[in-house]
């Protein structure tokens, strides 16, 4: 291959709205999508940071300081448990992840019978992992004991999904970016990570999570991942040195996930089109039918920085298509249409 094959959008899009991201995804990138995401609109704008107006709703969960931290619509205030309450015995509501999925997937078909999106494409649900909601708004001492009941809230919105949705027409993809900051925090703490990690093995108990996440999904739904680093003001929490940690963490879900991996979409930062960063594709060890995407697309330098990445990458991954690093929900408005049609500039059509 001298070229990359398809594009993936990873899940948030600058539009207000799933009809226009559809719409114009399906228009501008038709024959490089296999699966169209409805963008995020609305509260998920900013990935997880709904989560605690949805999780203080809570019989026995409490916001951390008077004052709500507004963030356009939202309240930012981080989670805990309240004082004397088990946090085996809280129910979480909704968490709003399942009832958007229903109602842009109405949109979704109604696009798709209209013909304005191709026959075979499938719909894109992003979802968080659960340990990244835990980890980012509960306080260290409490994760180990919330996370289970927040796990079980989130398997219910993906029941929820899988229940409403026909399977052929479903794609779900898992977001990890909380534990990559997990992650390099220990490492760059000289593997002390008590602020960051609750459980014993970082490595094992983080791919074994994602694993078991990937196995709750039916074999005739196509599931994905999707590994980042962070996009708080278009910027990486931390700058990985190069991918080892990214092909590390593949490898391992990979290993031991029950049920064959659809995708797998690995960020690349800006300015790495140097053979450093990439050469740890070389030891990527994906199932022979997993779909890998670079997030090697990025608006400040178009079709040409895209290409100076891609040439790096095809001598360590032979076979990808292209992608963004992250979401480009929180992309500069006006910017979005630019950053579609830089993916199909630079990637052949499936």
């Amino acid at each position: 291959m001298t070229e990359p094959r398809g594009a993936l959008l990873v899940g948030s899009v600058n539009y207000d709205d799933a009809e226009t991201t559809m719409r114009t995804a399906a228009q501008l990138m038709g024959p490089l999508l296999k699966r169209i995401p409805d963008g995020e609109p609305g509260r998920r704008f900013h990935w997880i940071m709904f989560q605690p107006d949805v999780l203080g709703q809570a019989v026995g969960i409490e916001r951390v300081g008077e004052h709500p931290v507004p963030l356009r619509m939202l309240d930012a205030r981080p989670l805990r448990v309240a004082d004397g309450v088990d946090p085996a015995s809280i129910e979480f509501p909704p968490l709003g992840y399942a009832a958007a999925a229903v109602e842009s997937y109405e949109i979704f078909r109604r696009l798709r019978d209209e013909g304005h999106i191709r026959p075979g494409t499938r719909f894109q649900v992003s979802l968080p992992t659960p340990l990244a909601v835990v980890g980012a708004f509960f306080p260290p001492e409490q994760r180990a004991a919330i996370e289970p009941v927040y796990r079980r809230a989130m398997y219910r919105e993906l029941d929820a999904i899988l229940d409403a949705i026909p399977h052929d027409d479903l794609a779900i993809q898992w977001d990890n970016a909380v534990e990559f900051g997990i992650i390099e925090d220990i490492a760059h703490r000289g593997g002390h990570g008590a602020e960051s990690w609750w459980g014993d093995d970082v490595w094992a108990g983080l791919t074994q999570r994602s694993a078991d996440q990937a196995s709750r999904v039916p074999e005739d739904v196509e599931v994905g991942f999707h590994l980042c680093y962070g996009d708080v003001a278009e910027k990486h929490f931390i700058e990985p040195a190069d991918a080892g940690n990214l092909v590390r963490f593949a490898n391992m879900v990979t290993d031991a996930a029950t049920r064959p991996i659809t995708w797998i979409h690995l960020p690349v930062p800006i300015e790495r089109d140097d053979d450093a960063y990439f050469a740890p594709l070389d030891g990527l060890r994906l199932h022979e039918d997993t779909e890998l995407y670079l997030g090697l697309v990025h608006r400040e330098d178009g079709p040409d920085g895209a290409r100076r990445r891609i040439a790096t990458a095809l001598r360590h991954a032979p076979a990808f298509g292209v992608a963004t690093e992250c979401g480009i929900g929180r992309a500069p408005e006006g910017t979005t249409d630019g950053i579609l049609r830089t993916h199909a500039e630079v990637a052949a059509a499936w």
